[in-house]
């Protein structure tokens, strides 16, 4: 019974801290789950559904692992194959 009972306690005494967590918990959890499943990425979805990381692996998944695979082109080759369609 003293084990419910300090359990309680610390739950009492630090209200305001568990529900900070738990808002940035299910906040970066959301975003992440939400653009994993939108890229098509089921194994990172169930991962990031299952383990719960207070955020940390979330924002890893964000701003690591999801950036943009797209390959940027180059200024002057922009503007090289825009005159080659004025030419055409």
């Amino acid at each position: 019974m003293s084990q419910y009972s300090s359990l309680n306690a610390l739950f009492a005494s630090n209200f305001l801290m568990i529900w900070f967590l738990l808002g940035w918990s299910l906040f970066w959890k959301g975003l992440a789950l939400w653009k994993s499943a939108r890229r098509g990425k089921n194994w990172w979805f169930i991962i990031l559904l299952i383990v719960n990381t207070l955020g940390l692996l979330e924002i890893l998944y964000l701003f690591v692992f999801s950036r943009d695979e797209r390959k940027t082109i180059p200024k002057d080759k922009q503007i090289m194959e825009v005159k080659a369609e004025e030419k055409g």
